[in-house]
């Protein structure tokens, strides 16, 4: 029998608690309107740490979306930093409303994760990409494929985490991270990739095809 899963990241849990405890006390305390404000802030916190379920398309070949959110961009470059060649880099904006928990575009391996500490401009800005902290994740594919999901700090991110490690096994649609508070995911696919998704689109973590691996 499954254990349902409470649909709330656990990096979430000491912000829920605290801002909940603070709600609690000035409830206490008899102050009506910072009690509101801390209920409304609390509610937010609550909402930016949600985790739901997701369906993820069963097929092999498609590449599942790694964030809810945006895309911004989509472009063929030459990535010479995770998967040394050509690429078409996709680019989604993640605002503070949408769900943070990040997933897995494809089933593979972890070749390896690299850290980069860095800045923290706007994550919907072209400096973003170059200059944010970032964690990425280089996995390796059948058919001698490479593909990189990047997580990137934004104006207010401040702290990025990744629960994978390099050797791993991982599935499609399985979460691999969070970025808490606003903040961007940038995804290298293979050159031959027919992407369906356009920029400006709205796309779901772990349901919205974003195209197919040749």
């Amino acid at each position: 029998m499954l254990t349902p899963k409470v649909p709330i990241a656990q990096e979430g849990y000491p912000f829920i608690c605290y801002s909940g405890f603070c709600t609690l006390l000035l409830c206490i305390l008899g102050f009506l309107l910072p009690t509101i404000v801390m209920f409304i802030v609390t509610t937010f916190i609550l909402a930016f740490f949600r985790d739901p379920e997701r369906f993820v398309c069963p097929d092999e070949d498609a590449v599942v979306c790694p964030a809810d959110g945006k895309i911004i961009s989509i472009e063929e470059v030459e990535d010479n930093q995770f998967t040394n060649q050509k690429v078409q880099k996709v680019c989604i904006f993640m605002n503070v409303f949408n769900v943070h928990v990040n997933r897995l575009p494809t089933s593979g391996t972890v070749e390896r994760i690299i850290y980069h500490p860095g800045k923290f401009y706007s994550a919907d800005s072209d400096k973003a990409g170059l200059e944010n902290e970032y964690f990425a994740t280089v996995l390796n594919l059948p058919g001698d494929k490479k593909i990189a999901v990047v997580q990137i700090a934004g104006l207010i991110a401040r702290r990025i985490v990744c629960w994978l490690e390099p050797c791993d096994i991982v599935i499609k649609g399985r979460r691999l991270g969070i970025i808490r508070f606003g903040s961007r995911v940038d995804l290298y696919l293979p050159l031959d990739t027919e992407l369906s998704v356009t920029t400006g689109q709205k796309v779901r973590g772990g349901e919205t095809v974003l195209g197919r691996l040749k």
